[in-house]
């Protein structure tokens, strides 16, 4: 029921920055946790970042810690991703995701509303 809208995607060179945007709409904003997930060709959709339907609770893979920062406003029906020192390994279509539920989960499957998905590509 939460209507979501990528868009920030692009090519951009190694070590270069890059900002996603999500567009919600439907339910209140802090009526629901978001997330972001990428899928690279050949590969399974893996987590990226979480984080709670305020904001309190923020989890991020491994791979891309310290590096890329979620971040919601819920004034403007917003979910941020700004992604920093990008690898050619962060190659891949990035989705939002949201679930009907306050408390945040890292699993996609925990996840039932997803976007359509925007073209992240490292070069070099």
């Amino acid at each position: 029921q939460v209507q979501l809208v990528e868009s920030g995607g692009g090519l951009v060179q190694a070590g270069g920055s890059l900002r996603l945007s999500c567009a919600a709409s439907g339910p209140p904003s802090s009526s629901y946790a978001m997330g972001w997930f990428r899928q690279a060709p050949g590969k399974e959709r893996e987590f990226v970042a979480v984080i709670s339907a305020i904001g309190g609770r923020i989890f991020y893979a491994d791979s891309v810690k310290g590096r890329f920062t979620i971040s919601r406003d819920n004034a403007k029906n917003t979910l941020y991703l700004q992604m920093n020192s990008l690898k050619p390994e962060d190659t891949a279509v990035y989705y939002c995701a949201a679930r009907t539920r306050t408390t945040v989960v890292v699993p996609a499957q925990g996840y039932d509303n997803w976007g359509q998905g925007t073209q992240v590509t490292v070069s070099s």
